[in-house]
């Protein structure tokens, strides 16, 4: 079976939708009935992508494609041009790493898209007005216009249910997203100056729902009370974005550039390093369609302190200490978090390359097969096993 998987995107630094595309490929790659995997990127992702997969496997082809940087040229991209590689490329399954325009008669083969969250519709402020309704407009076509949705939660596919049509919600299907336990950690401290001193962590993009602000104002009120030590930092992990300036100005109104540490473009190995070494994962999302910086800190048996919203629950199950967004309620988990001794350890098979690998070659066999696809009629269990919350 030979399958593109396209994710050209903006950053040229790892992001939410280049680690899926990434980890969807390795996981892929571990089936025999994989002939061939088409990784698309543009050109300013390709070292990014190229660090983050394993290029001894000679079914592995990494494709970067010369456009301007832009969303028109992005989407025009995908709607005409797409169609014609994935032709060139004798294309069993076209994924697309996230909704974009989608040409439905342009493709010889079976499309698919995954679907992260419904943040156009959830929470506008990601976007602005009136960005918010053209990236409406996009993900409603893309929906429409694929033949499955692989949501990666049931939370998202939930949240599917309520904004969409049966036409469209009877596509969608749930595959969580693949976390490896195999992860390499570097050796080397990504954080400068680092002297061993203690830190806190958030992995988050700069968008409104990842509450990144919150976050730094409960650091801001732990070290001011000397409920940490006056030598700890907070560690923000993820590219930038609309709210950027509001960070930087917390930082200077604070007066906790010292304390407080950005950090985007580094790869996953340094990632990891910064998961062991943290005393704790800070996670205020007003809300989330999965939560992979939860899987990742479980996987290193780090303790979480999130928000507590339906994707969070499902993924974190009993581990996190849950919290209501109110200053009071997650300085006080805090507390107790960093109180705790050791974490049980916690099985995260339901996210393995194993189980994902075999929920996408059953979903791709389906449509390949020609069959009317009704996503109720396929067996996930590999894939979806515990949902609801349980670890």
């Amino acid at each position: 079976m030979r399958i593109v998987i396209a994710a050209v995107a903006s950053s040229p630094h790892l992001s939410g939708v280049s680690r899926h595309a990434a980890s969807m490929a390795r996981c892929l790659l571990g089936r025999a009935e994989v002939s061939a995997i088409h990784l698309v990127v543009a050109e300013w992702q390709y070292d990014s992508m190229f660090g983050a997969l394993p290029n001894t496997d000679p079914r592995l082809h990494i494709h970067k494609v010369a456009i301007r940087k832009g969303v028109l040229s992005r989407n025009l991209w995908y709607y005409i041009q797409l169609p014609h590689l994935a032709a060139q490329l004798e294309a069993d399954i076209v994924h697309l790493a996230y909704p974009v325009p989608v040409k439905r008669d342009g493709f010889e083969c079976p499309t698919v898209v995954t679907l992260h969250d419904l943040y156009p519709y959830d929470i506008p402020a990601n976007f602005g007005f009136p960005k918010v309704l053209f990236n409406r407009m996009a993900l409603y076509q893309c929906l429409r216009a694929v033949d499955a949705i692989a949501c990666v939660s049931e939370s998202t596919a939930l949240r599917l249910e309520v904004y969409s049509s049966r036409l469209i919600a009877d596509k969608a299907i749930t595959i969580y997203n693949c976390v490896e336990t195999d992860c390499r950690i570097a050796q080397a401290s990504p954080l400068p100056e680092w002297k061993t001193d203690p830190f806190l962590l958030c992995v988050a993009q700069h968008r409104r729902n990842k509450n990144v602000v919150f976050a730094m104002q409960v650091f801001e009120r732990l070290l001011r009370s000397r409920e940490i030590a006056p030598t700890t930092r907070l560690v923000i992990v993820g590219i930038e974005g609309p709210e950027t300036a509001r960070i930087q100005r917390f930082i200077r109104d604070a007066g906790l550039a010292r304390q407080i540490v950005l950090l985007h473009g580094i790869d996953d190995a340094e990632l990891h390093w910064c998961y062991g070494r943290c005393e704790l994962l800070l996670a205020p999302s007003i809300i989330e369609g999965f939560g992979l910086p939860i899987v990742e800190a479980m996987l290193h048996h780090c303790r979480v302190v999130c928000s507590d919203i339906p994707a969070f629950r499902e993924i974190g199950g009993s581990y996190c200490q849950y919290s209501a967004l109110t200053e009071e309620a997650f300085i006080e988990a805090t507390r107790r978090a960093l109180k705790s001794v050791m974490l049980r350890p916690v099985s995260i098979d339901r996210f393995s390359g194993a189980r994902v690998g075999e929920a996408y070659l059953q979903l791709y066999t389906r449509l390949r097969s020609g069959r009317p696809f009704v996503a109720k009629g396929l067996d996930f269990a590999p894939a979806t096993a515990g949902s609801k919350g349980q670890p």
